[in-house]
């Protein structure tokens, strides 16, 4: 499905305010260009229609007196075919005639006689020159309607502004709404997306994605579309009126479209190859900030500045290389176009006016040639608006691009979880699995935790131990063999099932912005005060957090970064004791804290585990000697396997590498 079906399908969960947006802007368009209508009806109706024909009467209302007679240009009586009399202006004059004109064309007043001649015939007649308050007179008879045309033109001035107001709001507010459910489906589907594809995908541009470009699209829902739905019915109102005053001169303004809609295709297609690079490179400069922020220690430490730098400019250097590049596209093509057509239609515009002139019969009138005028010159206003805004439609396609191309990745749903809790038997039978196509990186693993046991897992960096917990978790699925809890194979497990019951505490644990005791309970309602105020105590945070100022309350920035490590381990021990599961993954939980934190963790641990399947990742060796079961890795493999008593008598791996680490120590 197109970039574009799916830019609509969001627009459509929202459609019935769109729909009344659309409706009021047509009402504030007709309104509007009723405008041009009006005006044509006092110039030709009521200004030049003191050259209408005139009737004598005998009732003074509404008449005008001149030399003793009354005259109405309304038919006194049925059957009058010719006029009494008729004003004509001839130059700055003004002139009464007593009879009715067999022809009209060009006019000329001299010594009491008008001439009027066209082509090769030419005619004259009396006529008497009016003077100002004479004109005046004439005149008088049509103020009030003139009055009336210009009170309906301001009330519809104020209709189209109220409407005008009315559907620009409503077309925000859809916009929004379109874009507030865009995020969300963006953010759910984060959560959604397995850990494998934030593997290959810098957080910064997952960011870029979420913000800067649903950012582009609002801009392509608040301004483009919403320039585009008045600008197209503003044209469709303007050759409606143009066809209804004059269909030929309407034909000549339709050659606008074709170019408008060519030009379009053309700036399409060098504006999307541009606005891709420029994109792209805003991800990229994204991904890199959030980079260097995270690793700001080490670049400084290490004196980086200058080389991160240098990459941060080469990212910044090509996105202004294709910003300029953009620019020059629009500055060459958007106001040159616009002018170049409106030259266009004027030049046509004249050339059928000047043709009509010669043709008397088929003159236009004053007020037709003003209102054809206004319409033109209004023509102009929606087409400039669209040809302005296509540059923020490229942004916006391409940023839909990029987010539809996150949504579409093949995500879990997250439900709530259903099953009961298991109990923890943990079995891997012949497992073997690999992140890359052929790459294992754990090769025939089968060993079995049973409910209660504490299995520790060791061997050098990269031997694999992280993996099966990745794995156990699903965080990532196997290529071949079983994993089974309680004899129930995990893979027809739902995730949230499978993970409700797990708890796991890391190296290097993630605090969320918030308190201490909200990232006890990651707001969980079902854990009360009382319980993350026990599991603190139970794993003795109590003595490490006492000194600060809130408590409990003390307020947590980004990662915790204003806490040591070992509170931070802390905090992470409580989190798991608070949620109670059924396994327990300690990942390295010792391996960056001081001493005394370590005894107070040792303890901890040994809280934690009680009454659960513990599995623990130690580089320590120490740490895990009462463990229930060591299995030792070797490059993916398990090379031995067995209790510290057991796996020291082998004298095997284990037992190398314990000795290595108490002769450091003893060293």
């Amino acid at each position: 499905m197109s970039t574009g079906k799916r830019l609509f399908q969001y627009a459509l969960h929202f459609k019935n305010i769109i729909i009344f947006a659309l409706i009021m802007l047509t009402i504030a368009v007709v309104a509007d260009l009723a405008g041009p209508f009006i005006a044509k009806k006092i110039i030709d109706d009521h200004i030049m229609g003191i050259e209408n024909s005139w009737y004598e009467t005998s009732s003074s209302e509404g008449a005008v007196q001149y030399n003793g007679k009354l005259y109405t240009k309304e038919i006194p009586e049925a059957g009058i075919e010719s006029a009494d009399a008729r004003i004509l202006q001839a130059g700055k004059n003004f002139l009464f005639l007593e009879e009715e004109i067999s022809f009209d064309g060009d006019r000329s007043y001299a010594d009491g006689i008008l001439t009027i001649s066209s082509g090769n015939e030419v005619a004259k007649y009396e006529a008497e020159r009016l003077g100002i308050e004479e004109v005046f007179a004439f005149y008088k008879p049509e103020v009030p309607s003139i009055i009336k045309l210009l009170a309906f033109y301001f009330g519809l001035v104020i209709i189209a502004s109220v409407f005008q107001y009315g559907q620009h709001l409503f077309l925000q507010k859809s916009a929004n709404r379109i874009i507030q459910k865009m995020r969300e489906d963006v953010f759910a589907q984060i959560q959604r997306l397995p850990i494998r594809y934030f593997d290959n995908l810098p957080a910064g541009k997952v960011v870029a994605r979420v913000t800067n470009d649903t950012e582009a699209i609002r801009e392509l829902y608040v301004t483009v579309l919403s320039n585009f739905f008045s600008s197209g019915i503003y044209i469709i109102g303007i050759y409606v009126a143009l066809f209804i005053l004059n269909p030929t001169l309407a034909a000549i303004c339709l050659i606008l479209l074709p170019i408008l809609y060519i030009w379009m295709i053309g700036y399409r297609r060098f504006a999307a190859k541009y606005n891709h690079v420029i994109r792209a490179r805003i991800s990229d400069i994204n991904g890199m900030v959030n980079e260097s922020i995270q690793g700001m220690n080490i670049i400084q430490a290490f004196g980086k500045e200058k080389q991160t730098m240098g990459e941060f400019e080469t990212f910044n250097e090509e996105h202004f290389r294709y910003q300029n590049k953009l620019l020059n596209l629009n500055s060459l093509t958007s106001h040159n176009l616009v002018a170049v057509l409106r030259n266009l239609i004027f030049v046509a515009f004249i050339w059928f006016v000047a043709g009509q002139t010669l043709s008397i019969s088929s003159a236009i009138s004053l007020g037709v040639l003003y209102a054809f005028v206004d319409y033109i010159n209004r023509l102009f206003q929606p087409v400039q608006g669209i040809v302005n805004q296509l540059a923020n439609l490229e942004q916006a396609l391409v940023a839909g691009d990029r987010v539809f191309e996150l949504l579409q990745e093949e995500g879990i749903d997250v439900a709530e979880p259903s099953m009961e809790r298991y109990k923890g038997n943990v079995k891997f039978e012949h497992v073997n699995f690999a992140y890359k196509e052929d790459e294992y990186v754990l090769k025939d693993i089968s060993f079995e935790a049973k409910h209660g046991d504490t299995v520790a897992l060791v061997g050098h960096t990269g031997s694999g131990k992280s993996s099966i917990m990745n794995l156990l978790f699903r965080f990532y699925d196997i290529q071949s063999g079983t994993i089974t809890i309680d004899g129930k194979d995990i893979s027809e497990m739902a995730r949230q099932d499978l993970r409700k019951h797990m708890g796991i505490v890391l190296q290097d644990p993630f605090l969320f912005k918030g308190t201490i005791a909200s990232n006890v309970t990651l707001n969980n309602p079902a854990i009360t005060r009382e319980i993350v105020e026990k599991a603190l105590k139970d794993v003795g945070a109590d003595r490490v957090l006492k000194n600060l100022e809130n408590g409990y309350d003390e307020p947590v920035i980004e990662k915790g970064s204003t806490l040591s490590s070992g509170q931070r381990q802390l905090i992470s021990f409580a989190r798991a004791l608070a949620f109670d599961p059924a396994i327990l993954i300690l990942d390295e939980a010792t391996s960056s804290i001081d001493t005394e934190t370590e005894q107070i963790i040792q303890h901890a641990m040994e809280v934690l585990k009680k009454g659960r399947t513990t599995f623990i990742i130690a580089h320590r060796l120490s740490t895990i000697r009462n463990a229930d079961q060591i299995i030792v890795l070797d490059h993916g493999e398990i090379v031995e396997k067995g209790n510290h008593e057991e796996l020291m008598k082998l004298k095997g791996r284990y037992y190398q590498m314990y000795q290595l680490q108490q002769g450091s120590k003893a060293g």
